[in-house]
């Protein structure tokens, strides 16, 4: 990524308000996200104050690296069951008083009664991949994957951590290896199928 000019608070909000109004006047596919990716890794306040009666407000912040990302999508991660979910759009913004940005997310499929607040440094990333039956050998011992988890009460995508992998032979059009994951929400371990992964782009 091209590392762009500082913004400012201001300039920060004007993007997100100058997007939110291209997004009204269109009419997209509700799994494109509005394409947006925040980088808070340098991220610092100047001139702040902090008032003690207020829990969150909004202060004067250099973010780096707003970048239009025409290639990506995103996924966020809800607070109600730590499961990740397609993010159809994104919004607005608030910034916390800790310097913390927070986006508004509408997730695919849902409707706006569940559209939720979440950390952007901590709850949103490019989109996971799901897993075709050729590409099982990027799948190792180690890895961070995108695994859907069937519980009596839901079905939901949750990140797991690969702890094995029994090979199997296989052709382009089905894999019959095994994936032993471990979920991070719990720690519990389950023996999965390619069709049940989704696999991190870094990867």
């Amino acid at each position: 990524m091209d590392l762009l000019a500082e913004f400012t608070l201001a300039e920060v909000q004007s993007w997100f308000e100058d997007r939110q109004k291209e997004s009204l006047l269109k009419v997209a596919p509700p799994s494109v996200a509005l394409k947006l990716f925040v980088d808070l890794s340098d991220a610092t306040l100047t001139d702040a104050t902090f008032p003690n009666d207020a829990s969150e407000t909004f202060q004067k912040s250099k973010v780096k690296k707003v970048t239009d990302l025409s290639d990506l999508t995103f996924e966020a991660k809800s607070s109600r069951d730590y499961a990740w979910y397609d993010v159809s759009a994104f919004l607005s913004y608030r910034v916390l008083y800790t310097g913390e940005l927070e986006a508004r997310v509408r997730f695919a499929g849902f409707r706006n009664t569940d559209d939720e607040w979440v950390n952007v440094k901590k709850a949103v990333r490019e989109r996971s991949i799901p897993l075709e039956p050729s590409e099982c050998h990027r799948v190792k011992v180690g890895d961070l994957v995108l695994c859907f988890r069937e519980r009596q009460e839901l079905a939901v995508y949750c990140d797991a951590h690969v702890v094995g992998v029994q090979r199997r032979s296989h052709d382009a059009r089905d894999c019959g290896c095994i994936f032993v994951v471990r979920y991070e929400y719990d720690g519990m371990e389950e023996s999965v199928q390619w069709q049940r992964l989704c696999r991190r782009p870094a990867q």
